[in-house]
């Protein structure tokens, strides 16, 4: 009986400390974190490539103005973009061995400068710093058919590999992919 009355005062302990040490949840994140995986099919388990990024929404602004051409861009919102490649990839004509980078862009009006950086763990770009680039290649860009209002990244198969495509408004970037 002891034992019981013991079990009933911690329970109800718990419960009301539980009510006192509750925490206040912020809002939703305005630009939440996302995830692009190739191959993209949840039953594949060995992925080549994983891209873990935010996605900021345009809302009435330009994309221009949230991602200048000429400048560097975080390619997304908030931390920079991370890459993982499972396994030694080419990407772009250049060779990368597997591991985890940062991706940041250099938007341009026909085509892209896509950045892997060795430097993990940023904040956007303002710490960026050219000297840590593992990569630099250049990606073409295009009008979409329809508008997207959040920055997005997905893959597709092609012929030769795969091309990791970055969407934001009417604008589509294609950087190409192989083992």
């Amino acid at each position: 009986m002891k034992q019981y009355f013991a079990f009933c005062a911690l329970a109800i302990a718990l419960v009301f400390s539980t009510n006192l040490s509750a925490q206040d949840f912020s809002g939703l994140d305005k630009s939440p974190m996302d995830m692009a995986t190739y191959p993209s099919s949840y039953r594949v388990s060995e992925k080549q490539v994983r891209v873990i990024y935010s996605r900021p929404q345009l809302k009435g602004r330009s994309m221009s103005e949230l991602a200048p051409s000429g400048k560097v861009w975080r390619t997304g919102a908030n931390e920079a973009v991370e890459i993982t490649f499972y396994e030694d990839m080419n990407v772009g004509g250049t060779a990368v061995k597997a591991g985890t980078y940062s991706l940041f862009t250099i938007p341009g009006d026909s085509e892209w400068t896509v950045i892997l950086n060795s430097k993990l763990n940023q904040w956007g770009a303002y710490s960026y710093d050219q000297s840590t680039d593992v990569a630099r290649v250049m990606a073409s860009a295009s009008k979409g058919d329809k508008a997207l209002e959040a920055f997005s990244i997905a893959f597709k198969d092609v012929d030769d590999g795969v091309h990791m495509v970055m969407g934001w408004g009417d604008v589509r970037v294609a950087v190409p992919m192989s083992k």
